[in-house]
C-alpha cells in the first residue's frame, strides 16, 4: 500500500476494484484513506470516458508498479451494503472453475449497473418526492384546482406528486406550487415499496405425511443448527416435495424474520402456478427474478436482497447471483432440468454452484426432484448428500398407469400422428369429462419444409438449421438464429408453385389434428411461441385448472410442475425423440422428461393413464417406465458411465471454435490439435465440424477432451489455448461439464 498528498488534502491509498468487463484481475484506483471504505463496497470509478460501477476486491494494489501518478482516483462510495464476502468468494470460483475472467462473472452480479450511464441506474432515484395534505387549509382561499388538490388528499397518506396530480385531476405544476408556498407537507420517501412480511402460520397449511415429516424435520434441524449440509429431497410424481420445503422455509422464517431464502426454478413458465401456492400458503408473493421481469423491478429486487429486506426470492439461475445479506436456504427445484446449466457467457450449472454458495455461505441448500440427475444420485452413494425419499403421492392420489403403443403395429391414418388407440383414449375421457394432455417436445406446425419437385429443403441462410414453419403467424424461422421470413408459395431453388410440403409434425400441427378431430373440445397449445411471458402461462394455467380446457398440446413446458386435478389421461406422441443422437445423456434425460410428462396424470382423486407412442417399445428407457422400476436403469447408465470414465467418473472439457471464416477455424483446430496435451490420464478428440456448424453466420468446430477424474483440467487447458495465443476472428469458447455437444 502506498500512500501520499493528493487533492482530497489527505494520505491517500491504492485500492484493486473489480469491474464488470471481460478482464481476469481488479484495476488499481486511488482513494483517500479518510474514505469510508470496506471489501466489498460498491464504488463509482472512471473508465475513460465512462463512469461505472465496481467492486472493492482488496484494500491494497496489485503488484504493477505503475505509479501513483497515472491512477485515477475512485470518484465515491456508494450507497449500498457492501458485497458479502461469500458472494465474493463464489465470484472467484465460479471464474476459476469455468475458466472465465473474474470480471464477466462480476457483470452476472452486477450486470444491471454496467455499461454506459451505469451509475445512474445504480442509485436511479432511490428517493422520491411524496406529498400530503397535513394542514387545515380553510381559511385560505383557494382557486378551484387547489380545492381539488385539498379533497383528493384529505385522508390519505403521503403519495408521489404524480400519484397525486392524477388523484386530483390536475397538472403537476399546480401541486409543485402548492409546496412551494407551504399549502402542502413535502417529504422523500424510498422510492421502491416494500416487500411484505410472510404470514408463516395463515393461509393454506396441509398436514404433511410421515414421509413428508421425516423430510421436513431432517432439513429443519440442520437449519437450526446454521450449518451446511445438502439434501437430495427425491419424490414421485405428487408427492408433495414443495410441501416440505415450504415447511422449512415457515421454519427458517419463524426462527429469524430477517432471513432470507432462494428458491431456483428451470422455466419462467413454472412460476406461474407455483407463485400461487406460495401466496395460498403464505399470505404474500416472493420477489421475482427472471427475463420476464422488467429492470426497474430488478433493481428493486437487488437493493432489497442487498439491503436484507425482503425475506423470499424465486427465480431463474442468474438469481444464484444477487447480493444477500443473510442467506438462510437454496432450494433447487426440478434440480435434473438441463436448462439450469448456462450455454452463454460464463458457461455454469446453477445447481453445482448452488451448492457451492450455500456451502461457502454455510448454509442448507435442497435439491428436489422426482428424477434426480444421475450426478446427485452418484453424491448420494458417496455420501456427500443427505438423501430424503417420498415413495407415495400425497393423500388420495396413485401414480398412473403406462403403457406403450406400439407405433409398428398401432399406425395412425396417413398424415395424421395420433394412434388409434389413443384417439379411443381420448374420446373415452372426453365424455367423462376429464382433461387430457398430449406432449410433443417440438415446436412450431412444422421442422421441415421440403419440395416434392426438386427435394429442395428451406433452411435458414445463417444456420445449419431448417426453418421450422410457424403457420398460424405464416412464419419461417429459425430456432438458433431467430431468423424468420414470410412462408412461401413456391420452390426457391426449382421455382415450382404449390410444391412445398410441411414434413414432420410440431405441436402446432397436432394442435390442428386434434381440432379436426375433436371439433367440440376446447383446445390450448403451450409452448414457448406461443406462451410468451408468464402472465400469458398464467390466463392459460388459470382456465386449465378451472376446467375450461379439455386438452392441453405442449411441449417440455408441460412436463414438470403442474397440478391439474382434472388431468386424468397423458399421450407422449413420439416417446422415442429424444433417444436419437450421440449425447452421452439422451437416455437418462428421455427418461426424467418422460416420468415428468407422465407425472401429470392422477393427480387427485382420479387415476391416470399414461400412453407412450413409441416404434421401440424395447428400449430400456421405455421399458424402464413400463415397470416402474427406473432405479435398476439409472444404476445400468451409472454403471456404463463407469465404465467409460465419462462424468462424474471422469472430466469432460469441450472447446467451441467458431468464426466467419471457415478456413481460419479449422486452421486455428489444427493448431490446437498439434499441441494438445496427451497422456495415460488425457486424451483429446477433434478438431471436428460441430452437429450444428453454422450458426448466426459463423462456423463451428470442436475438440473435446477426456480426462481422468484426478485430472486438474482447468490449468491443463489454460496452458493448452495460451500455446497458440489469440487468433483474430477466431472465437474460442471453453465448456467444463458440457452438458450440451451441438
Amino acid at each position: 500500500m502506498t500512500s501520499q498528498e493528493n487533492l482530497f488534502g489527505s494520505s491517500i491509498q491504492r485500492l484493486s476494484i473489480l469491474l464488470p468487463l471481460p478482464f481476469s484481475d481488479p484495476y488499481d484506483y486511488l482513494c483517500p484513506e479518510t474514505c469510508k471504505i470496506e471489501l466489498g463496497s460498491y464504488v463509482e470509478v472512471p473508465l475513460g470516458s465512462r463512469r461505472l460501477v465496481g467492486v472493492v476486491w482488496a484494500l491494497e494494489g496489485s503488484d504493477n508498479h505503475l505509479p501513483d501518478d497515472k491512477l485515477k482516483s475512485i470518484l465515491r462510495v456508494l450507497d449500498s451494503p457492501p458485497m458479502e464476502e461469500s458472494l465474493r468468494r463464489l465470484v472467484d470460483f465460479t471464474a476459476t472453475y469455468t475458466i472465465s475472467p473474474k470480471g464477466n462473472v462480476m457483470k452476472m452480479c452486477l450486470g444491471l449497473f454496467g455499461g454506459k450511464d451505469g451509475v445512474e441506474r445504480f442509485d436511479h432515484r432511490p428517493m422520491l418526492q411524496h406529498v400530503s395534505l397535513l394542514h387545515d387549509l380553510s381559511a385560505h382561499r383557494l382557486t378551484e384546482k387547489r380545492r381539488a388538490v385539498v379533497d383528493a388528499l384529505n385522508g390519505l397518506p403521503p403519495m408521489p406528486i404524480s400519484a397525486a396530480s392524477e388523484q386530483a385531476g390536475v397538472s403537476q405544476s399546480i401541486i409543485r406550487a402548492m409546496i412551494k408556498q407551504g399549502l402542502l407537507d413535502s417529504i422523500d420517501l424510498p422510492l421502491d415499496s416494500p416487500f411484505e412480511t410472510a404470514q408463516l402460520r395463515g393461509g393454506e397449511h396441509p398436514k404433511l405425511s410421515e414421509e413428508q415429516q421425516t423430510a421436513s424435520d431432517a432439513i429443519i434441524k440442520t437449519l437450526r443448527q446454521k450449518t451446511y449440509e445438502c439434501f437430495l429431497l427425491e419424490g414421485v410424481t405428487g408427492s408433495g416435495k414443495t410441501e416440505v420445503y415450504f415447511e422449512a422455509i415457515t421454519d427458517v422464517l419463524e426462527q429469524d424474520q430477517s432471513a432470507q431464502i432462494l428458491v431456483l426454478l428451470p422455466e419462467i413458465a413454472l412460476t406461474s402456478q407455483w407463485l400461487g401456492r406460495f401466496e395460498d400458503r403464505f399470505g404474500v408473493k416472493p420477489a421475482e427474478w427472471h427475463s420476464d421481469v422488467g429492470a426497474a423491478e430488478k433493481r428493486r429486487v437487488w437493493r432489497a436482497a442487498g439491503k436484507g429486506n425482503v425475506q423470499v426470492i424465486v427465480g431463474a439461475r442468474s438469481s444464484l447471483y444477487l447480493p444477500f445479506k443473510n442467506l438462510s436456504l437454496i432450494i433447487v427445484d426440478e434440480e435434473h432440468d438441463p436448462s439450469f446449466k448456462q450455454e452463454e457467457g460464463v458457461m455454469y450449472h446453477a445447481r453445482d454452484m448452488a451448492v457451492t454458495r450455500a456451502f461457502l455461505q454455510n448454509c442448507p441448500v435442497v435439491l428436489a426432484s422426482a428424477t434426480p440427475s444421475l450426478e446427485s444420485l452418484i453424491n448420494v452413494k458417496n455420501e456427500r448428500y443427505h438423501h430424503l425419499t417420498l415413495l407415495e403421492r400425497h393423500g388420495s392420489a396413485t401414480l398412473p398407469d403406462i403403457q406403450a403403443i406400439d407405433m409398428r403395429i398401432d399406425a395412425p391414418p396417413a398424415g395424421q400422428w395420433l394412434s388409434p388407440k389413443l384417439m379411443e383414449k381420448i374420446t373415452e375421457n372426453l365424455v367423462k369429462g376429464d382433461q387430457t394432455a398430449l406432449f410433443l417436445n417440438r415446436r412450431g406446425y412444422a421442422p421441415l419444409t421440403l419440395c416434392r419437385t426438386c427435394g429442395h429443403r428451406v433452411e435458414c441462410p445463417h444456420c445449419s438449421a431448417w426453418l421450422v414453419e410457424h403457420r398460424g403467424r405464416q412464419r419461417l424461422q429459425c430456432h438458433h438464429c431467430g431468423f424468420d421470413m414470410p412462408t412461401l408459395e413456391a420452390c426457391p431453388d426449382c421455382e415450382t408453385e404449390d410444391s412445398l410440403v410441411a414434413c414432420g409434425p410440431g405441436v402446432e400441427r397436432l394442435g390442428e389434428e386434434v381440432v379436426t378431430l375433436f371439433p367440440e373440445a376446447q383446445v390450448a397449445v403451450l409452448a414457448s411461441d406461443t406462451m410468451t411471458s408468464v402472465s400469458k402461462m398464467a390466463a392459460v394455467v388459470a382456465q386449465i385448472e378451472a376446467g375450461e380446457i379439455d386438452i392441453i398440446i405442449g411441449t417440455q413446458m408441460i412436463t414438470k410442475g403442474y397440478h391439474f386435478p382434472k388431468l386424468t389421461l397423458v399421450g407422449v406422441i413420439d416417446a422415442d425423440l429424444g433417444l436419437r443422437g450421440g449425447d452421452m445423456r439422451a437416455g437418462e434425460r428421455t427418461y426424467q422428461q418422460l416420468v415428468q410428462v407422465s407425472g401429470r396424470a392422477g393427480r387427485a382423486e382420479r387415476k391416470g393413464r399414461v400412453y407412450l407412442q413409441s416404434f421401440e417399445p424395447e428400449h430400456p428407457v421405455v421399458q424402464a417406465l413400463l415397470t416402474g422400476d427406473g432405479a435398476t436403469y439409472m444404476a445400468a447408465e451409472i454403471e456404463a458411465r463407469r465404465t467409460y470414465a465419462m462424468p462424474p467418473f471422469g472430466k469432460l472439457v469441450a472447446l467451441i471454435l467458431s468464426g466467419e471464416d471457415v478456413k481460419k477455424v479449422i486452421d486455428v483446430g489444427r493448431q490446437l490439435a498439434a499441441k494438445a496435451p496427451h497422456s495415460d490420464q488425457v486424451k483429446v478428440m477433434g478438431p471436428a465440424p460441430a452437429p450444428m456448424t453454422k450458426i448466426r453466420g459463423h462456423f463451428r468446430y470442436r475438440l473435446l477432451l477426456h480426462a481422468s477424474k484426478k485430472t486438474a483440467v482447468q490449468p491443463l487447458v489454460k496452458e493448452w489455448i495460451a500455446a497458440i495465443g489469440t487468433v483474430k476472428g477466431v472465437k474460442i469458447k471453453i465448456d467444463i461439464d458440457p452438458y450440451s455437444f451441438f
